[in-house]
């Protein structure tokens, strides 16, 4: 490996002034993107401008890093703490955070007329699940459109909604807020009980839930279903999705509503009615939005452990949920199958997968695992709490979702830097581990197989 040296970091400076080509790899630009909003958001929060209660600086990174990272944790009452600067600040991050710095990057780049380096294509090509930088050209800008669209949308409902017993100005503000908050799989909340006020409001329930349907399931699905609007007509990859996102919610929908429904502390008390709407509400939060209207604290272990691994999946790729993805959880899926029927090809809807996608799912299941597990095994020694509690907040965490069963304010500093850490792995650490396994070298050497045991 060269040593490295000044001359080297200012020819490439001027390499990129004369060619208009970044020379940096792609994860650093956007690890360092993400911290560096991470920061500009902290400092934003840290003014008094945007404290109604006094906070410190580690609560305002804290908050600045989960809205950064569209996660929705905070161990601070937004609606109580934050004055309407703060909230619109927070709101803003959100809205970055969600459509990500890939996209951001790209449309910047293409509208100025940039051109993008070879390793920058593998990364956005990844990214947007496209095959030629010009389709990418379409589906960034495709992002723009369909996210305003959707957003504006669901505001609108929602503003006509609450302009029943608010003012105007405010049912606009929160309007837009929730509308923002929830496409981008956020839960941030202008209510210190989350949405537990509205758990008896079916249009305001419903609005959310669809919202974080649209934002959760990929901007190239909804792209697709835009363009051709024929199920015949869709890709493989379009249909698989919807349907999964489809069996995923019916199913987190009946278990919830099966295990909560004897339990008072959350969805007994409520009419039949209302049972359905909030078990519909809590199926489809946990798919990385991280909004609650009923009291996530009060849940069943085995409601949680549900949650959990809803929470795990995320949404689907190109979205602004988290989690391994919808996709590759088919892909695993679909190999096991192929394993446990003896066939050769890993088959999906009569098209088969590449072994190099499987390894790629197989590699972010992992990775993900061994960071819940380190991130599970540290706070169990920083905590003196309930383990589902624990594992609960790790997940959430991690998997960018925001729910917690009433942990998150009460854990220590070090063990809310960890939190921290995690919210940041859980959105930059995908991207990442794509890239490095787009960009890995092939090595012209092979070595004679050897018989291996395993299971």
């Amino acid at each position: 490996m060269r040593n490295w040296h000044p001359r080297s970091t200012i020819a490439s400076y001027q390499r990129m002034r004369r060619n208009g080509v970044f020379q940096a790899s792609p994860p650093a630009v956007l690890a360092g993107g993400f911290l560096l909003l991470i920061l500009i958001g902290t400092v934003l929060l840290s003014l008094p401008i945007s404290q109604r209660e006094p906070f410190s600086v580690l609560s305002a990174f804290f908050t600045a890093t989960s809205a950064v990272t569209i996660t929705g944790l905070t161990v601070i009452d937004v609606s109580q703490s934050l004055t309407h600067f703060g909230q619109i600040v927070l709101a803003l991050l959100v809205q970055i955070g969600g459509l990500g710095f890939v996209t951001l990057a790209v449309v910047a780049a293409l509208t100025l007329g940039r051109r993008i380096s070879l390793k920058q294509q593998a990364l956005v090509l990844e990214a947007f699940n496209q095959t030629s930088v010009v389709k990418v050209r379409r589906a960034a800008f495709a992002v723009f459109r369909i996210s305003i669209t959707i957003q504006l949308a669901g505001a609108l409902i929602l503003f006509l909604w609450w302009l029943q017993d608010k003012a105007w100005l405010t049912a606009l503000y929160h309007a837009l807020f929730y509308a923002g908050i929830a496409f981008n799989q956020a839960g941030f909340s202008l209510n210190a009980d989350n949405l537990m006020p509205y758990a008896g409001s079916p249009v305001i329930l419903l609005t959310i839930s669809s919202l974080i349907i649209l934002g959760g399931i990929g901007f190239t699905v909804l792209s697709e279903v835009w363009q051709k609007r024929r199920w015949s007509h869709f890709s493989v990859y379009t249909r698989a999705i919807i349907i999964a996102t489809l069996c995923l919610n019916l199913f987190g929908f009946v278990m919830i509503f099966l295990l909560e429904s004897g339990n008072p502390g959350t969805l007994g008390p409520m009419s039949w009615d209302m049972r359905l709407l909030n078990a519909w509400m809590q199926a489809i939060t946990t798919r990385t939005a991280g909004f609650n209207s009923v009291d996530t604290a009060q849940l069943t272990d085995s409601t949680a452990l549900l949650m959990m691994a809803l929470m795990f999946i995320g949404g689907g790729s190109l979205s602004t949920a988290s989690g391994i993805k919808v996709g590759t959880f088919i892909v695993l899926l679909a190999a096991v199958r192929s394993y446990l029927l003896h066939r050769e090809e890993i088959v999906l809807m009569k098209r088969s997968i590449s072994p190099e996608i499987v390894r790629k799912s197989l590699a972010l299941l992992l990775v993900t695992t061994f960071s819940a597990f380190m991130g599970i095994f540290l706070m169990t020694l920083l905590e003196d709490a309930p383990f589902l509690d624990i594992a609960f907040e790790v997940i959430s965490a991690l998997s960018t979702t925001g729910l917690s069963r009433d942990l998150t304010m009460n854990l220590s500093q070090p063990s809310q830097f960890l939190l921290t850490v995690l919210m940041f792995v859980g959105r930059i650490g995908p991207l990442t581990l794509i890239y490095s396994l787009a960009t890995q070298r092939r090595s012209r050497v092979r070595y004679p197989e050897s018989h291996f045991q395993v299971g």
